[in-house]
């Protein structure tokens, strides 16, 4: 008699952490557990999934093995921990309901449509034929409509819409792809659309469509708040957007139908396709080519900001139109995005003509997220929709839950807490009330959303910066972090670096340790100190603020020391404003001293008549970088060796204003610029490494959204032995200083 071998049933416990909740994780477990003939639960809580399984030992190895190896395709794990449990002699295997524990678990961004749920959309045989709200586990609206963990219905803004019949059979089925997927609805149960104007009598969409078409501006409530939205093709429309919105100069974004209509207007390579198609739904910065699209759009720029259709109404609405839509932030300019009706109805009403509206509430407002691929990765600008609040995994636990308050423009905020730091969305420039009240009330979400209690607070040293008296006013330890350091130490938390690098912080302005403008710096430094090792030249800013937008001040600035060599270009200003300008610097009246890379780009830019005033912060540069030719000629400059080394700006201003002056194109200055910078830089860090021994070197800055500069400075390093590291997933912008400010703060915490 043969004996059959008796199973001998384990039991383990995991937990696993992560991106976990609200991406399909429990039905996943739940096929695979069954696949193994395992039993056991699985449920969310606050930490994120927790799972008790038995079995054979084999069995157990196979269903970690398969949880870790190909999880959903929305979820991250960051951890899974596994543990030897007594057996309890489960029954079978089910998913329980959620469980608070106290802990806390990162939440997934918004995701554009998944193709199942676009098969059904445009299906007339299912159910949810031209549904405006179709979505399931592995996509649709997650971080824009949550109010608190765990990620369930009733902590959404979906549980004022009870689930009719169908709709509750496939939320509460493991084997369908919409078990548990919170935004689940249908035409019977869930959020519709609405319409409001003249002269529809047809359905939303449609509406919608006859609107464009007719040069009229429409309000678009979407995913994360309102877009406003005209036909890309018309000129009369989009001037009256402009000036309706009192938006001038800044490029619009754009919505195409699809990959091969993006590509009539611009090049695409295979990367940036990738980006495009990406479920997180991006608008990516593209080169123009070929077929042009409305005045007003991104004049005098060689890029252009577009997106692809992610949220069902725009699939529903492409269908109607054959032209592309500018689809810019539904907001009045400087002001945080609409995201209710009556907001939208009471502030856009002097903007749009009508106005598509939904019931589904918005409980976080977020912007569309802006990206490019430059020097072999992704280069994320704007981080949001798609991308926030995903946190970023830090090397270390954090010794303390840490509040950064980031900077004045282009503002988020971080929170760390264990070894996760919480980068917030984009909030903006930090110039009116209204965003500083949005700013404080994202903070105050944070802290609920990720359990945050801070325990310290790291700031700007920029006494005047908003966020820096927010971090004042609280009763909390300070930190103060200088700006150019918040930008190298953003770059090293996000490829995990712990030791002295090179770091090269080119920007606009930052407030430096000697009272004076910094934004063209070369430092020593790890994630607790640093050196300042090289700068430009100090010149001064008459004017301050004022210069930063009419830049033939800064101009001025930048050749006071020998004016008279550029004496067409000081005839051009209005003499009396000379008088009072010269007498600025000669006194030094409202006037800083600057050393900064982004007022290098403008005093070149304005001398060689690029333009004299900017309509917004980084105009003049990127219209110089777009203009620029191909050539590999750079202009003569001098290292001088002080108590540090310095570049002085004006050795290269006098030659760039000689070739102008001798009639050369613009086109070719601004390469023979380009050259220069990145040719002195490049000597700079091998002047340094002979002296510090130092091979790593740190570019961040918000001059590094240069395509050029930062393409051709990688390149150059590389190829002589430095392993270069850039920004890619945090902005090299102002938008990343707070990851930096966090990671400092945390150093010098750990003592």
């Amino acid at each position: 008699m043969v004996r059959g071998r008796v199973p001998q049933i384990q039991a383990r416990q995991i937990n696993i952490f992560g991106i976990v909740q609200g991406v399909g994780f429990r039905p996943f477990v739940f096929n695979i557990a069954q696949k193994y003939n395992l039993k056991g639960i699985v449920y969310n809580n606050s930490s994120g999934l927790y799972i008790e399984v038995e079995g054979e030992e084999k069995d157990i190895e196979a269903f970690i093995r398969e949880i870790k190896e190909n999880p959903p395709s929305l979820s991250v794990i960051d951890e899974i921990q596994v543990r030897e449990v007594e057996v309890k002699e489960y029954k079978d295997f089910k998913i329980v309901g959620s469980k608070e524990d106290g802990g806390f678990v990162p939440v997934s961004p918004d995701m554009g449509v998944c193709e199942d749920c676009l098969r059904e959309l445009k299906d007339p045989k299912d159910r949810r034929y031209r549904y405006p709200f179709i979505n399931c586990t592995n996509c649709g609206p997650r971080f824009s409509i949550i109010e608190d963990i765990p990620y369930d219905r009733a902590k959404t803004s979906m549980k004022v819409f009870p689930m009719c019949e169908k709709c509750s059979r496939e939320y509460h089925d493991p084997h369908d792809r919409r078990f548990h997927a919170q935004p689940v609805a249908c035409f019977d149960c869930g959020p519709s659309l609405s319409f409001v104007g003249e002269g529809c009598f047809d359905d939303e969409i449609k509406c919608v469509a006859k609107a464009l078409k007719e040069g009229k501006i429409v309000a678009i409530k979407g995913i994360g708040g309102f877009h406003l939205a005209v036909n890309a093709l018309d000129d009369e429309a989009v001037a009256t957007l402009r000036r309706r919105k009192k938006r001038y100069g800044k490029p619009f974004a754009v919505m195409m139908r699809d990959v091969e209509e993006v590509k009539k207007y611009c090049i695409v390579s295979p990367e940036e396709e990738r980006l495009l198609l990406s479920q997180r739904r991006p608008i990516v910065l593209l080169k123009k080519k070929g077929e042009k699209l409305a005045k007003g759009i991104a004049d005098d720029l060689d890029t252009l900001g577009v997106m692809l259709p992610y949220a069902p109404i725009h699939y529903l609405l492409m269908e109607e139109i054959d032209f592309p839509i500018v689809m810019t932030s539904g907001n009045v300019s400087e002001e945080p995005i609409c995201k209710d009706n009556e907001e939208a109805l009471e502030k856009l009403k002097d903007i749009a003509d009508v106005f598509l509206l939904n019931n589904r509430d918005i409980v976080n407002r977020i912007d569309d997220s802006v990206t490019s691929f430059n020097a072999g990765a992704e280069r994320i600008i704007r981080r949001a929709r798609g991308y926030a609040p995903q946190p970023i995994l830090l090397k270390k636990e954090v010794k303390a839950s840490i509040l950064a308050v980031g900077g004045f423009y282009k503002n988020t905020f971080c929170m760390t807490k264990g070894h996760y730091a919480f980068i917030s969305h984009h909030i903006g420039d930090l110039d009116n009330e209204k965003a500083f009240n949005y700013y404080i009330e994202q903070i105050e979400r944070y802290k609920k959303l990720f359990r945050v209690d801070p325990e310290v607070v790291a700031h700007d040293m920029h006494k005047g910066y908003l966020s820096t008296q927010y971090a004042k006013s609280l009763d909390l330890p300070k930190i103060e972090v200088q700006h150019h350091h918040a930008h190298i130490a953003s770059c090293m938390a996000e490829h995990n670096l712990d030791e002295k690098v090179i770091g090269i912080a080119y920007d606009g302005t930052g407030y430096g340790t000697d009272g004076n403008v910094w934004g063209a710096e070369i430092l020593v430094c790890d994630l607790k100190s640093f050196e300042r090792i090289a700068h430009l030249k100090y010149k001064p800013l008459p004017g301050n603020e004022l210069a930063i937008k009419k830049i033939y001040r800064t101009a001025l600035g930048f050749i006071f020391d020998n004016i008279s060599f550029y004496k067409n270009f000081v005839e051009q200003v209005d003499s009396r404003e000379l008088d009072i300008i010269l007498k600025q610097i000669d006194r030094k009246i409202n006037t800083a001293y600057v050393s900064s890379m982004g007022r290098f780009f403008d005093a070149v830019a304005a001398l060689i008549g690029v333009r004299k005033e900017v309509l917004f912060e980084g105009q003049a540069a990127m219209e110089l970088e777009s203009l620029m030719a191909e050539s590999e000629e750079y202009y003569e400059y001098e290292i001088l060796k002080e108590d540090r080394y310095v570049i002085d700006p004006e050795l290269i201003l006098r030659q760039i204003y000689e070739d102008y002056m001798k009639g050369f194109e613009k086109s070719y200055i601004s390469a023979k610029f380009h050259n220069t910078v990145v040719n002195f830089t490049y000597d700079l860090a091998n002047l340094i490494r002979k002296e510090t021994g130092i091979n790593k070197v740190v570019l961040s800055g918000g001059s590094f959204q240069n395509r050029y500069l930062l393409r051709r400075l990688i390149e150059k390093l590389s190829l002589s032995g430095f392993e270069v590291y850039s920004n890619s997933k945090v902005p090299c912008n102002d938008g990343g200083i707070s990851l930096g400010q966090a990671v400092i703060a945390n150093k010098i915490l750990e003592g």
